[in-house]
């Protein structure tokens, strides 16, 4: 068999450095994730729109970003859930800087209205008709409104701007997106059907996305962060009144390999590498970013 000469980076052309000055857009950017991964693409002269609902959150961030790494950044404000909210989005960046190189949808997120009070159904006693019953307790309490809220803010939420910023890519035939899924998109955790439905769906999607824009050379793929601590999560793994972790919380920690929760910074090498030619013949993966918590059987 004919071995091929090694390369290093340097003599091949594969690098990090790559990505200097390319533009990338980035929804749900001001999130405590989102800001991590902002400040990793600004960090390599990546220079970024960061597209938020919050648009002072945004543009503060942009600043912040701007007089740290000297990265051209700007906030804009969207809606993904809004395609005109979007076009509009676009057309700022566009004009600001030029194509879009990079799409990552990061917007998303859970809501205690599509979250259980309790782990697994629990049939009320004849003792207990009559009383009162814990609001949102199982499935059957849980009010479709919210369900729709979620399954909309992930899923559709990274189906719109895919379509509007995803498009001219494959007509340059160039580009890269990323979606955020998460690690319960594998295993749906208790109490939050509705989050894990919706990014299971992120993953079908994103190795669907990637079959189909694979010709017009546009990669996609994902990346599925394990625990770490959001605006929409703490309320389910840190308690308000003591601030010590719930038994949710200990629980995670005690099937996380690495012992801890992820720091939003540990997502900046995952989304750098996807988005560089280092990954050239990667599309349709779902890279977990977990500290071993799906490597785990338990025992």
């Amino acid at each position: 068999m004919t071995k091929l000469p090694l390369k290093s980076n340097q003599e091949s052309g594969f690098s990090l450095s790559g990505l200097s000055g390319r533009v990338c857009v980035i929804t749900g950017g001001a999130g405590i994730l989102g800001q991590a991964i902002c400040h990793g693409l600004a960090a390599n002269g990546i220079r970024t729109a960061i597209l938020d609902l919050n648009h002072e959150a945004a543009n503060n961030l942009a600043r912040a970003l701007e007089s740290e790494t000297g990265t051209r950044c700007i906030g804009v404000s969207a809606d993904v859930l809004n395609k005109e909210s979007l076009e509009q989005a676009k057309k700022i960046v566009e004009s600001e800087f030029g194509q879009v190189d990079f799409l990552i949808n990061g917007a998303g997120g859970n809501s205690p209205k599509a979250t259980t009070s309790k782990e697994n159904y629990q049939p009320s006693s004849p003792l207990e008709s009559g009383v009162e019953k814990i609001e949102r307790s199982s499935i059957f309490d849980l009010d479709q409104s919210g369900f729709k809220f979620v399954f909309d803010l992930n899923f559709m939420g990274t189906l719109l701007p895919s379509q509007i910023f995803g498009e001219d890519m494959a007509k340059r035939g160039k580009g890269v997106i990323i979606n955020i899924s998460s690690m319960n998109s594998f295993k749906p955790l208790t109490k939050i059907p509705a989050y894990s439905a919706a990014k299971a769906s992120v993953n079908n999607f994103t190795q669907w996305l990637a079959v189909h824009l694979a010709p017009a050379g546009v990669r996609v793929n994902a990346i599925a962060p394990g625990f770490f601590l959001t605006d929409q999560n703490r309320f389910l793994l840190i308690d308000k009144e003591t601030g010590e972790p719930t038994a949710r919380g200990q629980k995670i920690k005690s099937n996380t390999p690495m012992g801890r929760y992820g720091d939003p910074e540990n997502l900046q090498g995952a989304v750098l590498f996807l988005l560089s030619d280092l990954s050239s013949f990667i599309t349709g993966v779902i890279l977990p970013v977990d500290g071993g918590y799906s490597a785990y059987g338990g025992v």
